[in-house]
């Protein structure tokens, strides 16, 4: 079994090493600290530690002396074995050895022979590698829990007397700045913990949040199934989709000490499902920036690449990471595309994409970490229907076609970043001509009529802008099918991101060409919208 430690890790190794579990692998990259918390538990149980290196052969550091030149792993078995007495060895980095099938039933006869001692055999090592025929002797894997707050302020405090007088006086003056610096560093390892802080106060003689987030970023790098997104786009490059923008504005402020007191739980995340290019991916751009929060996008497809085998430890080096970094915004893009295929995944991988997605919603199910889930999806018909189930998620949003005020947003916006005053323009005239166009080829369609004008060596005006338009063919025509069927599916199973949810107006596109009747069944009177959009009463 895997421990999930809600509880210390300290604690929780005491409680197996009381219940006579003979042998317990633990995974963490902190050897020192590791090795320090079960000193100290082997003092306080009067147990004698020993540890083991192929470097160094055996070392005691708790209740005894002396070293043991016993550097071959089997003769290193044997002797915890035929050692006397209460005591705790530890085996560093033991993973590379057990490719031995030797080194490995070796092992399984020592679990045997353990339970009959009062000795326990731990695994110290910075990966979970577990050979299949050591899965069922080894009692139980534990996943060193990174430094606590406690542990990372008084690291920070280590740091602190080398700081200006001054500096030490405004962060002892005010008991946020302390505060800020610990949860900026929440994730790291103790010793890159040490090294941010003399780092920063080397660089910028204080605290620098910046140059500890800057360390954050290279544990995602090394991660490699992760990618650490830079915020380039602010809140405000969010046209329309009030609902959504409100939603997440009130929960900006939830993730601190002051919302746990409150009694408010950590939010979990969001899905968000509708049209392509109506804005999903740029609104978990622009959260990052808004809770100024890091940012960490998933690429499923990179969980499932590389060796037969290899990805459910990938989803487990995400969702480790993830938590390492917390708090912190996880956006996974595109959903469908990762877990489309998780019903028949028995008959072409194996069972592979099913496991991985079935980890993926337990831990969604019951993270207590500071990590907030943006999903987006553009074919919710794709999606398990297990994702879709409450308490995976806080919110499920869709998003629709803008709507008049919302096009009216994204035209502002757009005209404004390339340095044009929207108010130069007919914005009624062309709301009008855009009736059908996604927030994304609103864009598209400004920078078209940008480089129409650039070549005629005129500005960008209003008439110029409505013959760019016309000359486009929107998604909506291209994909109506599927954006009628979103819509019905979202009816009652959504939440609009838009205060109104909206479809074109009869002189649009779908006018033209005709859109699919929905078959709403006996649902009652229709009436339609000023856009044209059939809505149930």
């Amino acid at each position: 079994m895997t421990i999930e430690h809600k509880r210390s890790s300290k604690a929780e190794i005491e409680d197996l090493i009381r219940a006579r579990y003979s042998l317990i692998w633990i995974t963490s990259p902190e050897e020192q600290r590791v090795e320090e918390q079960l000193r100290k538990l082997c003092v306080e149980r009067e147990m004698r530690l020993e540890v083991w290196s192929i470097t160094e052969g055996f070392k005691t550091i708790a209740n005894g002396q002396g070293t043991r030149d016993v550097k071959d792993p089997m003769k290193a078995i044997d002797h915890v074995v035929r050692s006397e007495g209460r005591a705790l060895f530890v085996l560093r980095d033991f993973h590379p050895f057990l490719k031995e099938p030797a080194v490995v039933r070796r092992l399984r006869d020592a679990a045997t022979e353990l339970r009959k001692t009062k000795k326990s055999l731990l695994v110290l090592s910075p990966v979970t590698k577990i050979p299949p025929e050591l899965e069922k002797s080894i009692s139980a894997v534990l996943d060193w829990e990174l430094p606590n707050r406690q542990e990372i302020e008084a690291a920070a405090r280590k740091v602190l007397p080398s700081l200006p007088a001054a500096t030490q006086q405004v962060i002892e003056s005010d008991p946020t700045m302390m505060e800020r610096v610990v949860e900026a560093a929440l994730g790291l390892t103790l010793v890159e913990a040490e090294n941010v802080f003399a780092k920063s106060a080397v660089r910028t003689h204080t605290f620098d949040l910046e140059t500890i987030l800057e360390e954050k970023k290279q544990i995602i790098r090394k991660s490699g199934m992760l990618e650490y997104y830079e915020h380039r786009e602010e809140f405000s490059d969010v046209g329309g989709m009030e609902v959504l923008k409100d939603w997440l504005v009130k929960r900006r402020n939830a993730f601190g000490s002051r919302a746990r007191d409150f009694g408010l739980p950590l939010p979990k995340g969001i899905l968000l499902i509708g049209v392509p290019g109506t804005g999903k991916s740029l609104t978990a751009k622009a959260v990052g920036a808004l809770w100024q929060m890091p940012l960490l996008r998933l690429d499923v497809g990179k969980i499932f690449a590389g060796l037969v085998g290899s990805s459910e430890e990938n989803v487990r080096t995400v969702i480790k990471t993830a938590e390492a970094i917390a708090p912190a915004i996880l956006w996974i893009d595109e959903l469908e595309k990762g877990f489309s295929g998780t019903g028949s995944s028995g008959q072409t991988d194996g069972g592979t994409t099913s496991r991985v997605f079935g980890t993926f919603i337990t831990w969604l199910q019951e993270k207590t970490t500071p990590v907030f889930v943006i999903a987006t999806a553009n074919n919710v018909h794709q999606l398990p229907p297990e994702l879709l189930r409450k308490g995976r998620f806080d919110e499920i949003f869709f998003c629709d076609l803008p709507d008049r005020e919302d096009r009216r947003q994204i035209l502002d916006i757009h005209l404004r970043k390339k340095n044009r005053d929207p108010g130069q323009f007919d914005m009624d005239k062309l709301i009008d001509a855009t009736v059908d166009y996604s927030g994304a080829e609103l864009e598209q369609a400004v920078i078209a009529a940008l480089y129409d004008a650039f070549d005629s060596g005129n500005d960008l005006t209003t008439e110029g802008l409505v013959k760019t338009v016309s000359e486009l063919v929107p998604l909506a025509i291209t994909m109506r099918e599927m954006i009628e069927q979103m819509r019905e599916w979202a009816r009652t199973r959504a939440r609009p991101a838009s205060l109104r949810a909206k479809a074109p107006k009869k002189e649009g596109w779908m006018a033209r060409y005709g859109a699919p009747k929905a078959n709403l069944g006996d649902k009652g009177p229709e009436t339609a919208d000023d856009d044209g959009r059939k809505l149930e009463l």
